[in-house]
């Protein structure tokens, strides 16, 4: 099981799913505190900010930083959850919590997963770059982000709920 959450609501989430991993993915990483229950080495912390292009004076997602997230999840054993984390919990841990749903399940349909995270939170907006790079990475062939479309837009808001992402 997968749990979606922002920073604020992490030691909470993490409590309360008794999460083994978080994946921590915003700016400004060295502010977050790894909760005491959670492993140093099933802590992973990638820098990026909440951008769809390339800013001067912004890290955008690149290949790299995909290829870390997807490494740490394939690595994660499923033996208790994994809580994927950004700043506000909706846009960068709503796609690499997409991302990592459809590398743990190849044959899973993306609208599927899409519809799911929809379903469990009408304010994700999965960032548009982390979604695009994560399918290149996966050879999904442009779905993911179709499938994104097929999501509709968020309701907004400022900082999201925290949620879960069913990986059957």
């Amino acid at each position: 099981m997968i749990h979606v959450c922002s920073l604020a609501a992490l030691p909470e989430t993490v409590r309360a799913t008794g999460a083994s991993h978080v994946l921590t993915v915003m700016a400004n990483v060295d502010q977050v505190q790894r909760p005491v229950s959670v492993l140093p080495a099933n802590h992973l912390k990638v820098s990026m900010d909440d951008i769809i292009e390339e800013m001067e004076g912004f890290v955008a997602p690149s290949p790299a930083h995909i290829e870390k997230v997807l490494n740490f999840v394939r690595g994660w054993d499923r033996s208790a959850p994994l809580v994927v984390h950004c700043y506000a919990g909706i846009s960068r841990s709503t796609a690499s919590a997409f991302a990592a749903a459809c590398a743990l399940n190849p044959r899973r349909d993306e609208i599927t997963i899409a519809r799911q995270i929809r379903a469990a939170s009408p304010i994700a907006q999965p960032n548009r770059l982390i979604v695009s790079l994560a399918d290149k990475a996966l050879g999904r062939e442009g779905r993911m982000l179709r499938a994104l479309d097929e999501m509709g837009p968020a309701t907004m808001t400022i900082e999201g709920q925290p949620f879960r992402v069913e990986l059957e």
